[in-house]
């Protein structure tokens, strides 16, 4: 049996092992750790907002310039308010679009007023490939590819700085990454972000962003494009210090706020943004934030010089491997209590480890998969074990559960003992009682009665037998075989078989009494003892097998036994030399007994020394 569940083991193992390496490849619980990834961006975020302002296109500025889109007019006054001497903010980026014409003298207006400032950045839009099904072939040697700019209109784009504000939506709807820059199919153009070129302008040092290209950055199971950031979000919008364009415009906000600072003027009106569904997305800490706070999130963490790290793919596989043969091993070497409290104890360190990885270095370990193989390992084996050790029990009961004590099956169950057909040499007592009187008796009982009878006899020897930590070997008619020291090794055997003896014929005097009172018979038992070495364990078929013993000194005690009178105790020398402290005796003599050479001497127990 046990070779059978070790050989199942090792075939369910292998093919779970396929199983993961399958679920690894198809990148299929990809959304659990991107779930992971979102909770531990939400949990560190620090909230610490550089010099970023948000000039918000809000519920008030529409109600006091009106329903968008604004005559481009609006736009000249604006940055003059911004651009105020000594007070000048280090960039200013759109994340409005411009490029189609409007009133010309208002988009004169606007032009002048962007050729009188450098620090204006106004936005592109790539058309990706896929725009229409929301996907885009991306490769990490290359910079994602634009069909074409959709740039401002020439008389806008000639005075700005132009940068793209392409966002970057994984298969679940998260906004978790940004292209840093986007290359025209057209003509080869690159343009960089709006928060690539807010961020240069404020000084941040961009060359350890340029040529980021690491594979392990996929939260949909694609490679990434050349240049391609994971956004650190810091800080949520009420971090960001935020203010209405129409107070900007009429001088209400005290021009300092501006000095030296990144101003992003975006919507941040539910009505607008919710409509067009274009100025609003599912980041990693907020379900709903307006993507003018995206772009502040990407200049705050370029300015701060942060980047989120990922475990490389090896790393991740070799944990994987090791909590999957980890988690074969142990429930085989440990008992199941203990094997869950470590299982659930690796478990949590593992989430904790991840966690503190992310934490202290931001980088993200992808735990999902080893978590995944250590639970199929464990449940696959740990059920396994269950049910061999379930099994090996129920045949231990039906093998001993009978005629041995209650306590020596736990202990077996517990040894984990591999019973198998054959026997071991072992040094044991063995015990032979007999009926005598048996026959008289079954000639005037009828039947039932005498079943019933031999019923109370044989009732009151095994609780004496299995009290004393004995095992029936058998019941053959009227006589019994009982074994001490076996199958478990048990201290003092010799004094405990004698002990029982002793006690059997006690118990004989109360139901001597009753069958003479009932039915005018009289019945005794003889027990004869012997200890020495035998032949011990399952023997027999594999259609029949019984725990038994067999031997010489098994012999030598039925021969003791069929030499002994109604209720006499006899037993050999080697008995009596273990137990003549515990017991009284007289001597026997020698008797020779057939098939033995030599004739054995022989004790009876006459009683219990006196206190």
């Amino acid at each position: 049996m046990r070779e059978k569940i070790k050989r199942i083991a090792i075939v369910l193992n292998i093919i779970f092992l396929f199983v993961l390496f399958v679920v690894y490849q198809l990148r299929a619980l990809q959304s659990i750790d991107n779930m992971i990834f979102d909770s531990g961006m939400k949990r560190a975020a620090d909230h610490y907002a550089h010099d970023i302002v948000v000039v918000a296109i809000d519920d008030e500025s529409l109600q006091e310039l009106g329903r968008f889109p604004w005559d481009r007019a609006v736009y000249a006054p604006f940055l003059d308010m911004l651009n105020q001497p000594g007070n000048e903010p280090k960039a200013i980026g759109f994340d409005i679009v411009f490029n189609e014409e409007s009133d010309p003298d208002s988009d004169a207006a606007f032009s002048e007023a962007l050729a009188a400032y450098d620090n204006v950045i106004l936005p592109v839009i790539g058309v990706m490939e896929g725009d229409f099904d929301n996907t885009t072939t991306l490769h990490p040697d290359e910079y994602p590819g634009a069909v074409r700019f959709e740039k401002p209109i020439a008389a806008f784009s000639d005075y700005a700085h132009l940068a793209n504000i392409n966002r970057v939506v994984s298969v679940d709807g998260v906004i978790r990454q940004t292209w840093l820059k986007v290359q025209s199919q057209e003509d080869g153009e690159v343009l960089p972000s709006l928060a690539y070129v807010a961020a240069g302008m404020a000084g941040a040092d961009l060359a350890k962003y340029d040529g980021l290209t690491d594979p392990g950055k996929r939260f949909d199971g694609k490679a990434v494009a050349k240049n391609t950031m994971t956004i650190d979000y810091q800080i949520v919008p009420e971090d960001v210090i935020t203010v209405p364009f129409s107070q900007v415009l009429y001088g209400e906000i005290d021009p300092s706020v501006f000095k030296d600072s990144i101003v992003l003027v975006g919507f941040t009106a539910a009505g607008l943004s919710d409509e067009s569904g274009q100025d609003s997305g599912t980041t990693p800490i907020s379900k709903h934030m307006r993507l003018v706070y995206v772009h502040a999130n990407i200049i705050n963490q370029m300015l701060s010089g942060t980047e989120v790290g990922f475990a490389p793919d090896w790393a991740v596989i070799l944990l994987t491997l090791l909590l999957f043969g980890l988690f074969i091993f142990i429930p085989w070497k440990l008992k199941n209590v203990f094997s869950i409290l470590l299982f659930l104890a690796v478990v949590l360190g593992v989430m904790y480890g991840q966690r503190l990885l992310y934490d202290t270095e931001r980088i993200h370990a992808n735990i999902v998969y080893a978590v995944l193989a250590m639970t199929l390992a464990y449940l696959v084996n740990v059920s396994l074990k269950s049910y061999l050790e379930s099994s090996q029990k129920s045949f231990v009961t039906r093998q001993f559960g009978r005629y041995i004590s209650p306590d020596l099956v736990k202990e077996i169950v517990s040894k984990d003992m591999d019973i198998e057909l054959g026997g071991n040499s072992k040094h044991i007592t063995i015990l032979f009682l007999d009926i005598r009187g048996f026959t008289p008796l079954s000639e005037k009982l009828s039947p039932p009665e005498l079943v019933d009878t031999l019923n109370t006899m044989f009732n009151m020897i095994t609780q004496t037998t299995l009290a004393n930590q004995g095992t029936i070997d058998k019941f053959i008619g009227d006589a019994a075989m009982i074994l001490f020291n076996a199958p478990l090794d048990v201290a003092e055997h010799e004094r405990l078989a004698v002990k029982t003896a002793y006690e059997i014929q006690q118990g004989m005097n109360v139901i001597r009494e009753q069958i003479r009172e009932k039915y005018g018979c009289e019945v005794n038992v003889g027990i004869g003892i012997n200890t020495g070495g035998v032949v011990v364990g399952n023997i027999g078929s594999y259609l029949r097998v019984d725990y038994t013993a067999i031997g010489d000194n098994v012999n030598i005690a039925a021969r003791i036994e069929s030499s002994t009178k109604p209720g006499q105790i006899m037993v050999s020398e080697a008995v009596y030399e273990q137990t003549k402290e515990h017991f009284l005796y007289e001597d026997a003599g020698e008797k020779m007994f057939k098939g033995k050479s030599q004739p054995i001497r022989i004790y009876e127990v006459v009683g219990l020394p006196s206190l």
